[in-house]
């Protein structure tokens, strides 16, 4: 049994192991109750001696929000992948859960804020933070969740002090090339850049969402599980490939998922006129009239469900989607070859494996 396996066998749902990504979710399912359980016992609180009546301000007003919206997170991906990370390097993957830890409290500040700057409505089906707490309010509950991001590893002391200084290192990188990322993201849409190139669209999307999504989750918890150099190098390289996959995949779904899968957010994107691979390979491809009928639809920030449909058409006419389809697809082979060469964990390579299916095979 691995070691992921002895942290959480209960209760684990059965996968079709012929389906794409199947023993990955399956993985999923087992440590999430753990990474759950961890974040409900380590959430940032008061520091003791703090009166009684300043504590439930505090709890009111910060702590308790951000609990509630860490609480309420999706499959926990972001942090298995620290333990699967560890796993791989033959760590015990419990012994990188802080790690796990850390990264999940950034997602939540990151989503926490993303709101605010997109002017979203609802994440996780509920009101958004700012829409329940007020904006100042929300933007300080997210500065929390960003400065306990160090603070998780920093406390854990099971850890020798050079192994947390080295996660530390990696966590400061993928909060800096988030930001980047999102600077970059944020900026076009301010400016009403349409002149964006897809390479332009790959660096901003590799440093707003790879990272963080799939290579740092997964180094980081090598370190902590003793990986060599060249199993970090090859670790970052996948995670990179298919963290961009996972994004890419991510904008499609948004476009020409399933609707009712999607709800309230399906097409979104365009409503948003975000800048994706999808939209700047289009806009790189449609000339003369039907491109700028496309740029105007963008700009419009409509819902009206006639005028999205006509955005997609236009964006599928300019071979858009089989691009970015078969560039995700592209991504996760030269992921998957990035572990050949490498020693592995036989069992969390081919999780690994199925990691990177999961990420362009997945509905939602």
């Amino acid at each position: 049994m691995t070691a992921a396996e002895n942290i959480a066998d209960k209760g684990a749902a059965p996968a079709a192991e012929a389906a794409p990504g199947a023993r990955f979710a399956a993985y999923l399912h087992r440590v999430r109750p753990q990474i759950d359980d961890y974040l409900a016992r380590t959430a940032a609180a008061c520091v003791p001696g703090t009166p009684e009546r300043t504590a439930g301000d505090l709890g009111r007003y910060l702590y308790g929000p951000l609990a509630r919206f860490t609480a309420s997170g999706g499959k926990r991906t972001r942090p298995a992948l620290a333990l699967l990370g560890c796993e791989a390097v033959g760590g015990e993957a419990s012994a990188a859960m802080s790690t796990a830890a850390a990264i999940e409290v950034f997602q939540s500040a990151a989503l926490i804020h993303d709101d605010i700057a997109d002017k979203s409505e609802l994440r996780r089906g509920e009101p958004c933070t700012y829409v329940t707490e007020g904006t100042g309010v929300a933007i300080n509950i997210g500065d929390l969740g960003l400065s306990d991001v160090l603070g998780y590893v920093l406390r854990d002391q099971a850890l020798p002090a050079d192994v947390r200084l080295s996660v530390m290192e990696k966590l400061f990188q993928m909060e800096e090339r988030t930001i980047e990322g999102q600077a970059l993201d944020l900026g076009w849409v301010r400016d009403r850049r349409w002149d964006i190139s897809p390479e332009d669209y790959l660096y901003m999307a590799s440093h707003k969402t790879a990272y963080y999504s799939a290579a740092i989750p997964l180094v980081a918890g090598a370190i902590v599980g003793g990986g060599n150099e060249a199993q970090l190098k090859a670790l970052d390289g996948f995670g990179m490939a298919a963290g961009l996959a996972f994004q890419l995949q991510d904008d499609l779904l948004n476009l020409v998922g399933d609707a009712e899968a999607q709800g309230k957010d399906f097409r979104s994107d365009i409503t948003e006129g975000k800048r994706t691979l999808l939209v700047v390979w289009a806009l790189a491809h449609l000339a003369g009239a039907e491109k700028d009928e496309l740029v105007g639809i963008l700009e419009a920030q409509t819902a009206d469900p006639a005028r999205l449909a006509r955005a997609v058409e236009l964006i599928d006419r300019a071979g858009a989607v089989e691009h970015v389809r078969g560039y995700a697809h592209e991504l996760v082979a030269q992921a998957k070859d990035l572990l050949c060469d490498v020693e592995l964990n036989g069992p969390a390579r081919e999780t690994l494996v199925s990691m990177a299916d999961f990420f362009v095979e997945r509905a939602g």
